[in-house]
């Protein structure tokens, strides 16, 4: 098999995603850790859990949402717990399954935090594109999204991080 070699041209594109994505994610943890004290990933649990009905999701479609794993989503989801942002409760549907909720104390957090959080992600990024680009971003985004977690593929597909199984279980 003979490696299939970026082009010079490849190669910059890459380059400059990887640069891009670790910059914009590490100002992002920083406006979120100094205005909420919490980093990306905890502020994304909130904000998928305000968007819910009932503001309430069963625990594995909030990973799969988050686009992460299960074990890690229990981590962050009992620090949330134990700060009383986030509650957990039984699935009356499954008995397997358990539902996270979010508090009125992590509401309160979020309606704080969101602002700050929106006004970051619109200076660092959108405030940089034109509406043309805004538009080529999305499709672009979407277009790799769903080739990674598109079942059956060799590069993704039956190994998307929220059906992963911790070698713990």
């Amino acid at each position: 098999m003979t490696t299939r070699w970026l082009t010079p041209e490849e190669q910059r594109a890459w380059r400059a995603y990887i640069a891009a994505s670790r910059l914009l994610e590490d100002a992002i943890d920083r406006q979120l850790q100094q205005d909420g004290g919490m980093p990306h990933l905890f502020y994304s649990v909130l904000a998928n859990l305000s968007d819910a009905p009932g503001r309430r999701l069963r625990m594995t479609d909030l990973a799969e949402a988050l686009k992460i794993t299960r074990s890690r989503l229990t981590y962050v989801v009992n620090r949330l717990e134990r700060d009383g942002l986030v509650r957990r409760e039984n699935c009356a549907e499954d008995k397997r399954a358990s539902l996270a909720v979010l508090t009125e104390e992590g509401t309160a957090v979020l309606e704080r935090t969101a602002p700050g959080h929106v006004e970051t992600v619109r200076a660092l990024l959108f405030d940089r594109l034109t509406a043309e680009q805004v538009g080529q971003l999305e499709a672009i985004c979407t277009g790799i999204a769903h080739g990674l977690q598109g079942e059956g593929t060799a590069a993704g597909g039956g190994d998307v991080p929220w059906r992963r199984r911790s070698s713990c279980s």
